[in-house]
C-alpha cells in the first residue's frame, strides 16, 4: 500500500503522535528525508505542539545527528569529505539509544546533540524524562535498508517522510551553508554533490513510510 501524503502540520501530527502514546505507553515517532528537507524544524514544532496539546511536557525531540562521528574520527578514516553520509555516523550507537528510550522509563535518559556553531555533537545535551509519552525521532536515515538501520523501523511507533521539491531543498542547503561559513560556490558544491549524494540513498525509502509529508509549505501551512 502506498503510504498517506498529509500536510506537514505540527498540530494535526501532534495530536496522532500522541494518541500513539495513549494508554500511559511511550511512542518513538521518525522523521525522515533528505538533507534540506526542514525535518529539524518540523519535528521542534511537533514536540512544541504536543506539549502545548497536552498541558505538560510530555514530548522530547531526539535528532539522529547528535551520532556524527567527530571530525577528527573522520579525518582518521578518510571521510570527512563527505560528512553527513551514512558511514560518518554511529549508526549501532543510535539503535542502542532507541533501544534504551524503549525500556527505560523510571530514569532520564540522555543523548546527544549536533551543535552547528561548532560542526560537533555535545554529550549528554538532551535528556528524554521519565514522564515523556511522544519522542520525535528525526534523521535522514531512519529507513535505510542496510544494517544497523534497518533496525530502527521496528521501534517506531509511526515513521512520517518530509518530502520537498529539489529546487526548494537545493535553496535551503545553500542557505545553510553559507551560513556556516562556506563561500555561496563551495555551498552550492556541496549540496549537490555530497547532500545530492546522500539523497539518492534516502528518497527511495519514502515508499515504506507510513506517511508522506508535503514539506515545500512553510512549517505549519493548511
Amino acid at each position: 500500500m502506498d503510504p498517506d501524503t498529509l500536510r506537514a502540520d505540527p498540530r494535526t501530527l501532534a495530536r496522532r503522535g500522541l494518541r500513539l502514546a495513549a494508554g500511559g505507553g511511550r511512542a518513538l515517532v521518525g522523521i525522515v528525508g533528505s538533507p534540506g528537507y526542514g525535518k529539524t524544524t518540523l519535528a521542534r514544532a511537533v514536540v512544541d505542539a504536543a506539549n502545548e496539546e497536552a498541558g505538560e511536557p510530555v514530548a522530547a525531540y531526539l535528532p539522529m545527528d547528535g551520532f556524527h562521528l567527530a571530525d577528527a574520527t573522520l579525518e582518521s578514516l578518510g571521510r570527512h569529505d563527505r560528512k553527513g553520509a551514512i558511514d560518518t555516523f554511529d549508526g549501532w550507537g543510535f539503535v542502542a539509544l532507541l533501544e534504551r528510550v524503549l525500556a527505560e522509563r523510571d530514569h532520564p535518559v540522555y543523548a546527544s546533540a549536533f551543535d552547528r556553531a561548532v560542526g560537533e555533537p555535545i554529550a549528554g545535551s538532551l535528556a528524554v524524562l521519565p514522564g515523556t509519552r511522544l519522542v520525535v525521532v528525526e534523521g535522514n536515515y531512519l529507513l535505510a535498508p542496510a544494517d544497523p538501520w534497518s533496525r530502527i523501523p521496528a521501534l517506531l511507533a509511526e515513521s512520517w517522510f518530509v518530502a520537498t521539491p529539489e529546487e526548494e531543498r537545493m535553496r535551503r542547503l545553500v542557505d545553510r551553508h553559507t551560513r556556516h561559513g562556506r563561500t555561496p560556490e563551495a555551498a552550492l558544491a556541496w549540496a549537490r554533490d555530497v547532500d545530492g549524494a546522500n539523497a539518492r540513498l534516502i528518497e527511495p525509502t519514502a515508499a515504506s513510510a507510513t506517511l508522506v509529508l508535503d514539506g515545500g509549505l512553510p512549517v505549519g501551512a493548511a
